[in-house]
């Protein structure tokens, strides 16, 4: 028998914790903080219908069952609809270079380096093929870039916009 259940190894709060945390609130219980804090217009009217809860083998056994019963089809997502060949040029030295993917510098054992240097050579071929003066690339988010890309604009304002100050983005 498999003893190693997760719901035994859960820490949650104690009986004494839930308590002492409801009386430094000042409700007498976890319902009654519920009342108070939650319209009863957008709380469902009738309980849950959940299942009991698996242990880690029954979930882990559920999850390999379910994963068996998927099926593998050909993927096209990034190659158009036709056939699409990756330059040897570009396999070898982008791809494939251990450069871009393994840790070459002392203090930075990530793939960051890699991507940081890809990210530069992509703002460089941007502004050699757009011919503008600063392109962005950002590590993160949408919301992120467009923050760095407004930055950089702010910072590249010609020196008139600076006197008039030119400080308004229209997105």
């Amino acid at each position: 028998m498999y003893s190693d259940i997760f719901t035994r190894r859960h820490i949650g709060p104690s009986d004494g914790a839930t308590k002492e945390m409801l009386k430094l609130i000042g409700v007498s219980s976890v319902d009654e903080l519920i009342e108070q804090t939650i319209p009863s217009s957008i709380r469902l009217k009738k309980p849950l219908a959940i299942d009991k809860g698996l242990g880690e083998y029954e979930y882990h056994r559920h999850l390999k069952a379910l994963g068996s019963k998927n099926k593998q089809f050909r993927t096209y997502i990034g190659l158009g609809y036709n056939g699409t060949i990756t330059p040897p040029v570009i396999q070898r030295n982008i791809l494939e270079n251990p450069g871009w993917y393994t840790a070459y510098t002392p203090y930075q054992a990530e793939i960051a380096q890699g991507r940081l240097e890809a990210l530069l050579n992509f703002q460089t071929m941007v502004m050699d093929l757009t011919a503008m003066p600063l392109a962005n690339a950002s590590l993160l988010d949408e919301a992120t870039a467009a923050a760095e890309a407004m930055t950089l604009l702010f910072s590249n304002r010609s020196r008139e916009a600076v006197k008039r100050n030119a400080n308004k983005f229209f997105v």
